[in-house]
This record gives structure tokens, C-alpha cells and sequence, in this order.
């Protein structure tokens, strides 16, 4: 995994934009974990992964308004780890003379840290609040998002907000602990600068 970089984080952080710029810049692969979930929930089993194929019998409301932020947050598969090594297994699959970025909310840091060769090859990017808010705003369309199929989409969207934050504030606490390199996401800076900050800490 030498040839491997790793672009964590939580929701809206801009972890899919950065991993394209750096990958466009310097001619790498781009591996968005984000991209293969539908064919890694096909490729396990319930007793390989037990919340996703929980997760998967939930009608919308059961699984955004019906449960609380904090259920929501210990119950969801992927921050569980669930299929993790599905990543792993395609990842070992791409011919290693070709640097990849890997980038989403999958990558955990206690499950990428033990394939890390060393310093420089993970980062987790961390969004407050705020600029969350501010970049699912941007991207939203006319029709709305997932949360509009359930019964009450504007609940559906402040359990989800929370749930996220939560999760956010835990990826920092590992990070921490850990003394993996993370960044926050505020709006302060551009995107071409935060794709910088992160060549930095890759060593580009």
C-alpha cells in the first residue's frame, strides 16, 4: 500500500474534489469509496456485514426520522467499518506502479492506519457545522436530496446534520488520539489552497 494516499473525513468536506485535483495534477488514480458502496452491499453477506443488511430492510423514514441522531450514528454500517476490506481487496487489485488517492467517510482511522507504510499518506478533513451546511446547500437541486422521500424531509435533514457533526467530532478525537494529520474545513480556505495543504502532508 506505499503507492496508496488516503483522503478521509466527514460529510461535505470537499474529500471528492481535493482527491480529483491531486489526481488530475499528478496523474493518479482516483478511488472514490463513495462511488462502490452499491456493489460492496452486494458483495457481503448479512452475517459479514449485520447493520447494512439491517440498514437495507429500513424503509426511509425508519432510517432517518423514526431513530435518534445518536442511534443513527452507532447503528450506520460504514461508520462500523463494515466492508472495509472490500476497499482493501480492490485497492490490492490495481497495479501498484501508479500512485492511488483514495478519498471518503469509509476510511476510519483506526482501519487505515495499520496499512499505512509511514508518515504522510493519510489525512482526514473535517468540516465544521457550518461549512457542512454551507456546501449540501450548494449542491442541492431542485428536486432535494434523499431526505425528501421521507415523511418529513426537514426533520430528516436535522437528524442527519447531527448525526454527521457527531461523527465529525469523533473522527477528530481519533485522529488525535492517533496523532494522524487532520485538517479543518471552515470556508477559510480555497479549494486550491486546501488541496495544498494536503500535497503538503502527502510531501508533494
Amino acid at each position: 500500500m506505499r503507492h496508496v494516499y488516503w483522503i478521509g473525513g466527514g460529510s461535505g468536506a470537499g474529500k471528492s474534489t481535493i482527491a480529483r485535483r491531486l489526481a488530475d495534477r499528478h496523474g493518479w488514480r482516483l478511488y472514490s469509496t463513495d462511488e462502490v458502496m452499491a456493489d460492496h452491499a452486494r458483495r457481503t453477506t448479512a452475517d459479514e456485514a449485520p447493520f447494512l443488511h439491517a440498514f437495507m430492510t429500513m424503509d426511509m423514514d425508519e432510517r432517518w426520522i423514526d431513530r435518534s441522531p445518536e442511534t443513527m450514528l452507532e447503528t450506520f454500517h460504514w461508520f462500523r467499518g463494515e466492508a472495509f476490506d472490500l476497499i482493501v481487496e480492490d485497492l490490492a487489485r490495481m497495479p501498484a506502479g501508479t500512485p492511488v488517492v483514495v478519498e471518503g467517510f469509509r476510511l476510519l482511522p483506526h482501519l487505515v492506519e495499520p496499512l499505512l507504510p509511514g508518515p504522510g499518506h493519510a489525512v482526514w478533513l473535517l468540516p465544521t457545522p457550518e461549512f457542512r451546511q454551507f456546501a449540501f446547500t450548494s449542491r442541492a437541486t431542485p428536486e432535494g436530496g434523499f431526505t425528501r422521500r421521507t415523511r418529513d424531509p426537514a426533520r430528516a435533514d436535522r437528524n442527519l446534520a447531527v448525526r454527521d457533526a457527531l461523527f465529525t467530532r469523533r473522527l477528530r478525537e481519533e485522529t488525535a488520539r492517533r496523532g494522524l494529520p487532520a485538517i479543518t474545513v471552515d470556508g477559510t480556505m480555497t479549494a486550491d489552497e486546501l488541496a495544498g495543504r494536503v500535497g503538503e502532508v502527502f510531501g508533494l
